[in-house]
């Protein structure tokens, strides 16, 4: 079939852009100890036990948009997180970390919050909308 050799193809090119390694985790709910102190709790969704945590992050556009939060005025930056097609089951809201950046020693240590989801039958990459919020 020559759309499944093309496509295959397409994928492996995409994943040998995706130099930079993240994790991304869901919120599960919330533990407490005996002072009253409150922990999230967090299922990783990306990688697999298994994988490396592949991926690769752009900024489409440079154009921030304020968001205010009360009396606090925050930076809403968009950003597109590029995933291996086999990353699957990422829901809006889940948390992204960015582990390690190749070329961008700044993007490691930034953390992102999914917004936008992306689902094709013959896509490449998942190619998932986030934002940073800084304020």
């Amino acid at each position: 079939m020559v759309v499944g050799s093309a496509l295959a193809r397409g994928r492996r090119a995409a994943e040998r852009l995706m130099v930079d390694r993240c994790v991304v985790r869901r919120r599960t709910g919330d533990t407490s100890d005996d002072d009253g102190n409150i922990t999230p709790t967090w299922q990783t969704v990306y990688p697999p036990p298994d994988g490396s945590g592949r991926c690769r992050l752009r900024q489409p556009t440079a154009m921030p948009r304020p968001d205010e939060a009360g009396e606090a005025v925050a930076l809403m930056l968009r950003r597109e997180l590029q995933l291996p097609i086999s990353a699957v089951g990422v829901q809006a809201d889940d948390v992204v970390t960015m582990t390690a950046s190749r070329h961008d020693p700044d993007a490691a240590g930034r953390t992102f919050v999914v917004v936008g989801l992306h689902h094709a039958s013959q896509a490449t990459m998942r190619r998932l909308q986030v934002e940073e919020r800084t304020s």
